[in-house]
């Protein structure tokens, strides 16, 4: 399963990498709005929004890229790796 992480914390990358892939995700995280979402975001199986940590602009972005995938979606307001684990063991198999 893929999955794509947008927003969250810088400090917290490699920790939100590992725990995805404890559960078989592969996983790609922007916690950084950079150009060219589009192209970095493939077609993930599930995307998951840290929305407390993100703009609003990133946000809409993210959304508007997605349209037409079929993507599960997932809202988080905490950005903690318990908020990430609860969410991966709702869509991942372990």
């Amino acid at each position: 399963m893929s999955v794509v992480i947008v927003g969250g914390n810088e400090c917290m990358e490699r920790r939100y990498k590992d725990l995805c892939e404890a559960y078989s995700c592969e996983a790609k995280v922007f916690t950084k709005p950079r150009g060219g979402l589009r192209d970095k975001l493939g077609s993930p199986d599930l995307m998951i929004f840290f929305t407390d940590t993100m703009s609003h602009k990133m946000l809409r972005g993210a959304m508007s890229e997605l349209k037409g995938q079929g993507a599960a979606v997932e809202h988080c307001r905490s950005s903690s790796l318990s908020a990430l684990r609860s969410v991966l063991e709702k869509y991942a198999a372990t």
